[in-house]
């Protein structure tokens, strides 16, 4: 446990969820930034920019000794970025193009020190394969309105639905907060996770990680 004030820098209600599983009291407070891909931005230099942005931004108001988490997510079919979609006609077309293939799920943790000015991250970029829903699974999932606060139209995680039947790498990554991940970066900063923080994430995930050993070893897996 730390004294330090830590904030998260998301309005993301599954980050929220995941991070209260370190124990840690973390504060929330959301950043307002243009979430616009830069010109021929690759996916994973495309989330680290968002993830740093959302901490710094976060951190100019930051009490003393703060350390501010920024945190962002997207799904990428080769290079090509699938952020929320605009509507439901966008959603069913994210969601018939990742049908019965693999993609790729990035998500960066950046951890600011506004104090020190010390910036510390990771991204954790993890292989994703589609199972072959049928377009009436794609029109009953898309009127529920889950899609569309969701990069590439999707939350793992619903249980109707249920897009992936295997994963064979972070499942809370895909949802928007590597925890294994995230405890490495704040061990930099002197902030120590619970030894218990991968099983509490695959209980609650009802999850068997493949990858938590090879995380905490330093191995850039996802």
């Amino acid at each position: 446990m730390t004294n330090r004030p830590i904030i998260l820098a998301s309005n993301s209600p599954r980050r929220r969820e995941l991070i209260e599983l370190t124990g840690w009291r973390v504060s929330i407070q959301p950043a307002s930034i243009d979430e616009t891909p830069l010109p021929g931005e690759p996916p994973a230099e495309y989330v680290y920019r968002l993830a740093e942005q959302k901490a710094q931004v976060v951190g100019r108001s930051a009490p003393i000794g703060a350390l501010v988490i920024g945190a962002d997510t997207t799904v990428a079919d080769g290079e090509a970025i699938l952020g929320k979609p605009q509507d439901e006609a966008e959603a069913v077309a994210m969601l018939k193009r990742l049908r019965g293939k693999e993609h790729r799920v990035y998500t960066a943790i950046v951890v600011v020190e506004p104090s020190s000015g010390k910036v510390r991250g990771e991204t954790c970029a993890t292989r994703v394969p589609m199972r072959a829903y049928t377009d009436e699974e794609i029109e009953a999932y898309v009127a529920t309105g889950d899609p569309l606060d969701k990069a590439g139209a999707y939350a793992i995680q619903h249980r109707e639905f249920h897009p992936v039947e295997y994963l064979g790498g972070c499942y809370a990554s895909v949802m928007g907060l590597p925890l294994c991940h995230l405890a490495r970066v704040m061990r930099r900063f002197g902030v120590e996770a619970p030894e218990d923080l991968a099983a509490r994430c695959q209980q609650v995930l009802a999850y068997q990680c493949p990858i938590f050993e090879a995380v905490y070893r330093g191995e850039q897996i996802g």
